[in-house]
């Protein structure tokens, strides 16, 4: 045997450390070639490292939430130099060797030798004791048992570190369960819902058969054992530890409020005749592969109106005192996940039409709340535009993506009164809010800018004018 220490490999160009998400194997485990071990975040995107050899995890090194450099060591493993992939094999045997004749179970070693009273009492590593179906896991059962002796017992069955999803963890809260009581049936030891659900139900019903002993019965370990698994009061609060994405975010916009000085500038749109082009065309673009939304047309919109408005598209060199004017137009597009506020981004958008941005937005947006984003397409934007659809609002006042020096909001589409030749009709209106860095853009500028979108969201047919 021989240990090998794996360190955390360069994730993407300019990556320096990454933040441990969540581990998916323990010591003891296992793994084999290509098997997930790790999740790891850096720059917004979740990436999971896999297991380039097969092998025992002697060693985990990192928690949960914990910031760790490139090339620094994740995981000590355990290998068969002689033998490749007979440590994977050999382990696995001695992990079931409990059910094989010769094993401790049944009293003798392999070289049929004698096992001692303390191996037959101890469970196989790994494992917590057998516990018969709607038992508790500790010795009892009438059998009288002392309470220090019962003590020690729910001590060595406690596992510390018990592995479950975070909708189980919820669960086990909701049930005032401890998962370190529950004994695991899932892949690599993992705690279960129907774990957390069968030991639940099992506490209930053997602590109403503890409730009322029989007179002049002989004491049993049931008491004691009720009285450890009384329920805590309800906690008055809980704590959520800041991190991965959450942590990322709060970063970001810690950094862009010491940064920024932002000014936001609110117009109403009338998309009436944007709404129609777009009910027009939209069978014609599923039958390419599309699915036509408003935002492809915004997309369209932003980028003709940053080409007359350069200043828009720009970012700030604070060390060389510089405004940098980039001639590539790259929108991120701010898309909501369960782990946080994602900005895939959509590169060259002013080479594409609006079916292929249309296409880009339905593939980025999928990947993020997927969890599969690549660290590519989560970099390099110029500009963003942030729309919550149909919970759009009014208006809000968006925070620009630093370093970017705008940033574009779009709300719902409401019916609304509206002036055309002098007469009042209803139209679909939205009311588009733009935020600005103010060390760049001023105040005219914005406004120009903002004008020009909406000009083009008005009558969409000038975006055709516009190169592909």
């Amino acid at each position: 045997m021989a240990r090998w220490e794996f360190k955390l490999p360069d994730i993407g160009e300019g990556v320096s450390e990454g933040e441990i998400v969540a581990w998916q194997v323990a010591a003891g485990d296992i793994v084999t070639e290509d098997q997930a071990i790790v999740e790891v975040m850096t720059d917004k995107a979740t990436v999971t490292i896999t297991a380039p050899k097969a092998g025992t995890v002697v060693e985990t090194r990192g928690r949960v939430g914990e910031i760790v450099p490139v090339h620094s060591v994740l995981v000590v493993f355990e290998l068969d130099v002689a033998a490749p992939g007979a440590s994977v094999t050999a382990a696995t045997s001695a992990r079931v060797s409990d059910e094989a004749p010769g094993s401790p179970s049944d009293g003798t070693h392999a070289n049929g030798a004698t096992a001692s009273p303390r191996e037959l009492a101890a469970p196989a590593r790994g494992h917590p004791p057998e516990t018969p179906r709607g038992a508790l896991p500790f010795s009892g059962g009438g059998v009288e048992t002392s309470g220090e002796a019962f003590l020690a017992e729910v001590r060595a069955y406690y596992n510390d570190k018990p592995l479950a999803t975070p909708a189980t963890r919820k669960l086990a809260r909701d049930m005032n369960v401890d998962l370190r009581r529950v004994r695991p049936s899932g892949p690599q030891g993992r705690v279960t819902r129907r774990d957390v659900e069968a030991f639940g139900g099992d506490v209930v019903s053997t602590s109403s058969a503890s409730a009322g002993p029989v007179p002049g019965a002989p004491r049993s370990a049931s008491a004691p054992n009720a009285e450890l698994l009384r329920r805590p009061p309800e906690p008055t609060e809980e704590r959520v530890a800041l991190a991965g994405l959450r942590r990322k975010i709060a970063q970001k916009m810690a950094l862009t409020a010491s940064k920024v000085a932002s000014f936001t500038f609110v117009e109403e749109c009338d998309v009436t005749e944007l709404k129609r082009t777009r009910e027009r065309l939209k069978d014609e673009a599923r039958q390419h592969g599309a699915k036509l939304s408003f935002l492809p047309f915004i997309v369209k919109a932003v980028v003709a109106s940053l080409k007359r408005h350069p200043m828009l598209n720009a970012t700030l060199d604070e060390a060389a005192q510089e405004i940098v004017l980039r001639k590539y137009y790259n929108i991120g597009i701010a898309t909501a996940t369960e782990a946080g506020l994602m900005v895939p981004v959509i590169k060259d958008a002013n080479q594409k039409s609006i079916l292929d941005i249309a296409r880009d937005i339905d593939r980025l947006a999928g990947e993020a709340r997927a969890g599969k984003a690549r660290l590519d397409d989560l970099q390099g934007s110029t500009f963003t535009i942030t729309s919550l659809g149909t919970q759009g609002g009014l208006l809000a006042t968006p925070i620009v993506n630093f370093p970017e020096v705008a940033i574009l909001g779009v709300h719902q589409m409401k019916p609304r009164p509206v002036v055309r030749d002098g007469q009042i009709a209803i139209g679909d209106v939205m009311l588009l809010s733009l935020s600005f860095d103010h060390r760049v853009v001023d105040g005219h500028v914005g406004a120009a800018f903002a004008y020009d979108v909406i000009g083009y969201l008005e009558q969409p047919e000038r975006l055709l004018l516009e190169l592909a």
